[in-house]
């Protein structure tokens, strides 16, 4: 019996997308790549962000699939990435606190820290979850 887990959320989603031409509700969703692209061209120049609107259900139903529920919730650590990364509370909250601090007190490793936590975030959270589950 598969268990149906809701790692993502569609009201976070659709928050991101307001910041969306950036790219933040790609991130949250797992797709770095189109993400990066979203954040250089501003949504694909506001029409990919536009067309986002729509497919961000089928983008939340992926990621439930795709990433692993546990203890740590990927809302929370993408909203404290998204607003608070150059501080490091993400890391803090996922119990990475040598590398919080230190992104407390260069800015989030002078932003490329924070880079970094965009695309690898729903990976470093569902092996968080992983960890705190087995051990």
């Amino acid at each position: 019996m598969e268990i149906n887990q809701d790692t993502h959320s569609k009201l976070i989603g659709y928050l991101l997308w307001i910041f969306g031409f950036l790219g933040a509700h790609r991130f949250y969703y797992g797709k770095p790549i189109t993400g990066t692209i979203w954040f250089f061209t501003l949504g694909l120049l506001f029409i990919g962000w536009f067309i986002d609107l729509f497919l961000i259900p089928a983008m939340d139903r992926e990621a439930d699939i795709r990433y692993e529920s546990g203890e740590v919730s990927y809302n929370i650590g993408w909203i404290l990435l998204t607003f608070l990364g150059v501080f490091g509370l993400h890391r803090m909250y996922m119990g990475k606190w040598i590398t919080g601090i230190l992104y407390l007190l260069t800015g989030g490793l002078f932003l490329v820290g924070v880079l970094y936590d965009f695309w690898t975030l729903n990976d470093q959270i569902s092996q968080r979850n992983r960890e705190v589950r087995f051990g």
